[in-house]
């Protein structure tokens, strides 16, 4: 191991509602980095990606982190955090704003994207950020950054994110409270893709989906930037809870049989009628034997079922042009064996497990799905802040999208 700079350590946290994973990581040399720290702790305070017990989460987040500072052997000061939740939604916006001078500076930029803000949001709602997607100058080609250009006429056509105020500062606090400043935020489906998209599918058109324990994360590309993302409120927990009902089984020997079995037989056609497994049943620790069979008809349903709510919303907003390339799932939801076959019979396109794209020597367990987001909020940071560092005052548009966020949240505190 590199001997360590302070100055050149990047933390990332991903907040998730079944695990709190850090990651630590020191840059090298020639853009290489090396991942020195990993913490992962149990998440017992968030439902759905939403912070609903403030010690709870505070307690894991702790924890996770003190164990990747013991084995990074450095003291972690400030993290980059990645938000996600049911309460995050957004739309597509247009803005139209006159170029003041002929030569189009940044204040245009800003304006055109202010305009693109005047929208109606609910009350408890507010715009997290705007997220260009494209320019368009004097209703000629569009372009990805006009700054620099001439023109009369600017037009942006932008992605809004929204979400509720107060969750995205109560998780902002828990960190704080965990002894960690929050030095950036990152949406985790900009994360996901980061880690397990290549350049060429963002251009040509894809989409990636994170099945997370609480919530499944869409986001979908092309031409290199972000046509549509939203956050559906379906995942792991709710195969785990499905199972635990319809087996009369406790939670844990659901989540058992569910990565045990499930991950083997239960959601691909296969004849298991002659496979059986012994589980705990919720009344008075008795135990059951059941066929694995059993399992298929409670999991594939619900796959089917998720899978179908994503399908609905793609059609619905006339998405399928955007997927030439077609899907990526991600996430500890897409490892249930037989999840790529059922996404392919109801979308109809191709679809691959997105395992994140490591670039150095890491340990085995990090190129899972499981750690997409983590390492995705590592790569989006270290990305921005090499584009920083190359230029801060004419750095591409899009390595600043989130600097605005991080204000507003952390004025909170």
């Amino acid at each position: 191991m590199a001997k360590i700079n302070p100055d050149r350590l990047v933390t990332a946290i991903d907040v998730g509602t079944t695990k709190i994973c850090v990651l630590v990581a020191h840059k090298l040399d020639n853009d290489h980095i090396e991942i020195i720290g990993v913490g992962k702790s149990p998440s017992d305070g968030l439902r759905k990606g939403v912070v609903v017990d403030v010690a709870k989460t505070v307690h894991s987040i702790h924890s996770a982190i003190k164990e990747a500072e013991l084995m990074a052997g450095i003291d972690i000061t400030s993290v980059a955090v990645g938000i996600a939740g049911a309460h995050i939604s957004s739309r597509n916006s247009h803005g139209v704003v006159p170029i003041k001078r002929g030569e189009i500076t940044k204040e245009d930029v800003q304006n055109a994207l202010n305009a693109a803000k005047a929208i109606p949001i609910s009350e408890g709602e507010q715009i997290l950020h705007v997220l260009p997607q494209y320019f368009v100058i004097d209703g000629q080609d569009r372009v990805l950054d006009p700054i620099g250009m001439h023109g009369i006429r600017l037009e942006v056509q932008a992605h809004i994110i929204l979400g509720a105020v107060s969750s995205v500062q109560t998780l902002v606090k828990c960190c704080e409270s965990a002894g960690a400043h929050v030095q950036d935020i990152v949406l985790e489906q900009l994360a996901s893709a980061e880690a397990v998209l290549s350049d060429d599918e963002r251009e040509l058109g894809v989409a990636v989906l994170d099945i997370g324990g609480g919530t499944s994360d869409l986001a979908i590309y092309q031409h290199g930037t972000i046509r549509h993302t939203m956050v559906l409120p379906v995942a792991g927990n709710h195969f785990t809870n499905d199972l635990a009902i319809g087996l009369r089984t406790t939670i844990r020997d659901a989540e058992r049989v569910k990565v045990t079995y499930g991950v083997a037989h239960a959601i691909a056609k296969r004849d298991a009628a002659n496979d059986v497994v012994e589980l705990d049943m919720v009344q008075g620790g008795k135990k059951q034997i059941i066929e694995l069979s059993d399992l298929a008809a409670i999991l594939r349903p619900r796959a089917q079922e998720l899978l179908s709510l994503v399908h609905e919303e793609i059609l619905a907003k006339h998405l399928q042009p955007f997927m030439t390339t077609g899907l990526v799932i991600t996430g500890g939801g897409s490892l249930l064996n037989g999840m790529q076959e059922v996404a392919e019979e109801i979308f109809d396109i191709p679809v691959r497990l997105g395992n994140p794209h490591i670039d150095f020597d890491a340990p085995e367990s990090l190129q899972s799905p499981i750690y997409a987001t983590g390492y995705g909020l590592l790569r989006y940071v270290l990305k921005k802040q090499k584009n920083h560092a190359a230029d801060n005052a004419h750095g591409p548009l899009f390595a600043r999208v989130f600097d605005r966020m991080k204000s507003w949240a952390l004025d909170f505190f």
